[in-house]
Formats: C-alpha cells, sequence, structure tokens
C-alpha cells in the first residue's frame, strides 16, 4: 500500500527521529481551508512586546538579505522528509529589524485563516528558523503555505506555520491552535514530544 510512498533509507536512518518513516513525497496536510493570498496583498505585521510594532509589505521583506536552506522536515504524522531545499528570509535577518522589549519570552505565530502557534523566543531565533518563499526553486505552492510560511526544522512541522500573516512577541506563552487542542506546547521530534500530558 505505501511502496510508492515510503522509501527506507539504511543509509539516512540517524537523520530521522523516533517513530518516523522516510518519503520522496511532501504530502500536504492542512486543518480547514486553504487561503488564497496574493503576494501583493500581504501584509506582515510584528507586535506585542516590540518597541516599535511594524506592517512589512511583501516588497519590503523580499528587500531583506535572501538565504537558502536545506533541511529535513518531520511530521508529527509520523513521516519525514530529507532534504528540503527552502529560500527566504531568515529569522536573525529579519529580527535586524526588530527591537524586542526586555519582557519578551515567547512568540505567537499569526496566520491567514486564524491558524496560531507559539514558540519560545529561544526555539524561534534559531539562525536556521527561515520565513520561506520558495520550495525547490519555485514559488511556495499555496498548499504548501504561500506566498509565506515559517519553517522550523529542528521541531514538528506543525511549528512550521502555513500562510504566515505576523508575530506577536509575549511576556509569557500563549498556546496555539494545536497546542491548545492536545498537541504538545514544544514539539521536539527527537524527544517524541507528539502530544501534551
Amino acid at each position: 500500500m505505501f511502496g510508492n510512498f515510503f522509501k527506507p533509507k539504511a543509509v539516512d536512518q540517524h537523520r530521522v527521529p523516533p517513530g518516523q518513516v522516510l518519503t520522496e513525497k511532501f504530502p500536504v496536510l492542512t486543518y480547514g481551508p486553504t487561503p488564497t493570498v496574493r503576494s501583493e496583498e500581504l501584509k506582515f505585521e510584528i507586535k506585542g512586546q516590540v518597541e516599535a510594532p511594524r506592517t512589512l509589505s511583501w516588497v519590503e521583506l523580499m528587500a531583506l538579505p535572501q538565504s537558502n536552506l536545506t533541511a529535513d522536515f518531520h511530521c508529527v504524522t509520523r513521516w519525514s522528509k530529507l532534504d528540503v531545499q527552502w529560500s527566504g528570509v531568515r529569522v536573525p535577518d529579519l529580527m535586524q529589524q526588530v527591537q524586542l522589549k526586555p519582557q519578551a519570552r515567547a512568540v505567537l505565530v499569526h496566520c491567514y485563516g486564524g491558524y496560531t502557534t507559539n514558540l519560545s523566543l529561544d526555539d524561534f531565533l534559531r539562525a536556521e528558523n527561515i520565513l520561506a518563499h520558495t520550495l525547490f526553486g519555485q514559488p511556495l505552492p499555496r498548499d504548501h503555505g504561500g506566498p509565506l510560511r515559517l519553517v522550523v526544522p529542528h521541531l514538528y512541522a506543525w511549528k512550521s506555520a502555513k500562510w504566515v500573516r505576523g508575530l506577536e512577541f509575549l511576556d509569557r506563552e500563549e498556546l496555539g491552535f494545536w497546542e491548545v487542542n492536545g498537541y504538545h506546547r514544544r514539539g521536539d521530534p527527537w524527544k517524541e514530544e507528539r502530544f501534551s500530558d
């Protein structure tokens, strides 16, 4: 049944977290309708525990330093895809535009369609995290979160929120959509942090 979907690669097993199975495809999993957001309409809002809230247009996001990232992608539904190629704005480059207040401790990622997910500042500010607009050299498809998604490779993929429209910096953790509905507050695949206790 899964012969064409899952392709074991014994040589890469050290890159596969416990309980995961490799796939060559890139499945699309979404809760609710898929939003339609044109890049020219995107407004990326930065608010909360920041010295100066602001909203960036698509043009302003594209004017920031652009980077490439190749990273493995792990879904809580137990599949992993290796060497996914993204391009976009790395979180540290975005944060050059933001001055956080001292009390900032966490971020709530807001998305078109109403989805949210939470991250600690430590998890959010990692150098490999990227606001991606390109997947394997092509504009990020709508089903995969286009025009813009956050990619957080070290956590399960529900933290790599699709159709991102902004960041709200908070002085305490506030759980997002899946976290309120039973998923783990952090989601480390190597610790199998799939669900809340």
